[in-house]
């Protein structure tokens, strides 16, 4: 392997100091331009890189956001993704995405790794609820924003969305339409918004004057297709069979709907389905699913602004819960009246 070429090496082929070398680089105004022209082909010609890094150590001010998520498997994390990369771009920085896939201790590695690398901020979607692993950022100063989670500690910014309400959105379109049981296919149950998304339902039952025990929950070790197909296994076991399901997210709703089309169970006419999270593929499937749609690119753009807001001024930044309200979008999943 050949060694790193370094600024010296560029100054010495130019025959101009590294001042000069660093000027060109980041104050070229102050160079004039046949050495600025002679200085450039040196670095084309070496291929010269800037250590990046160094630079951020010696202005004490990283140019990277970091970004942690539960699962990038997932596209509504995409989507976040997508909007605080906007909002970083916008003030001129980079986003570093990482996935902790719902592991806590692979959490606390990634942030142990942000301090490490001194980034400016972090954006992130804890998979430990206890708030614990967070620890590192506050023993570090390291500003950092909660992603699609309620903060309930005032001096930490978030930005959520009402998962009780599209919780209790989906129940209500399903027992308009007729159905006065619901299963619900959850994911792991420490997870706020699994709970969320439940409990919503459970409140659209009993303002319909029916009883909890109108919601049967099968479960799910994680939020993916392969464990909504396995639910959907399940579910189409039960006895009497339900009419109608309703899933903590898109991707399990999608495994429900493979496995009951592979059962040659008509959808919506024998089973409804609405999902949550309105992901670009819902739109897509065989029977087009009924979601509850989450601002998921609004939601990484606005946690984004705020992380900067409070980089630039810390003393004089104003931490603030932001609760976002969700929309439910019909389709031919769940149309079909009982």
């Amino acid at each position: 392997m050949e060694p790193m070429v370094g600024i010296k090496d560029v100054a010495r082929q130019a025959g101009v100091s590294v001042g000069t070398v660093s000027n060109v680089i980041n104050r070229p105004d102050l160079v004039s331009e046949e050495t600025r022209t002679r200085v450039q082909s040196v670095i084309s010609r070496l291929g010269y890189i800037r250590s990046e890094s160094a630079r951020q150590l010696r202005a004490g001010a990283s140019r990277i956001v970091a970004l942690l998520v539960l699962d990038m498997g997932n596209p509504f994390f995409v989507d976040v993704a997508s909007g605080a990369e906007r909002a970083a771009r916008a003030a001129g920085l980079g986003v570093m995405v990482c996935n902790s896939a719902q592991s806590t201790s692979e959490e606390v590695e990634y942030l142990s790794l942000f301090a490490e690398q001194r980034v400016r901020g972090v954006l992130v979607t804890p998979a430990d609820s206890t708030g614990h692993s967070l620890k590192t950022l506050r023993s570090q100063g390291i500003p950092f924003v909660l992603v699609d989670r309620v903060s309930a500690d005032a001096a930490v910014c978030s930005v959520s969305v009402d998962d009780v309400v599209g919780g209790r959105l989906a129940a209500q379109h399903l027992i308009a339409a007729g159905h006065r049981s619901i299963v619900y296919v959850g994911g792991p149950p420490d997870l706020p918004q699994v709970r969320d998304r439940r409990a919503g339902a459970l409140a659209a039952l009993a303002e319909a004057g029916l009883p909890a025990e109108s919601l049967t929950e099968v479960s799910a070790e994680r939020l993916d297709v392969a464990a909504g197909r396995d639910a959907g296994a399940r579910l189409l076991g039960l006895s009497p069979r339900p009419t109608a399901v309703f899933c903590a997210n898109d991707l399990l709703a999608l495994g429900v709907l493979q496995a009951v089309f592979a059962a040659r169970v008509a959808v919506p006419e024998q089973m409804a389905i609405v999902g949550y999270d309105d992901i670009e593929f819902a739109a897509a499937a065989a029977v087009p699913l009924t979601s509850v749609r989450q601002p998921a690119v609004a939601m990484g753009r606005l946690a984004a602004e705020m992380l900067l807001e409070e980089t630039a001024d810390a003393e004089g930044h104003e931490h603030r819960q932001v609760v976002l309200q969700p929309e439910l979008v019909v389709r031919g999943s769940s149309l079909g009246a009982r």
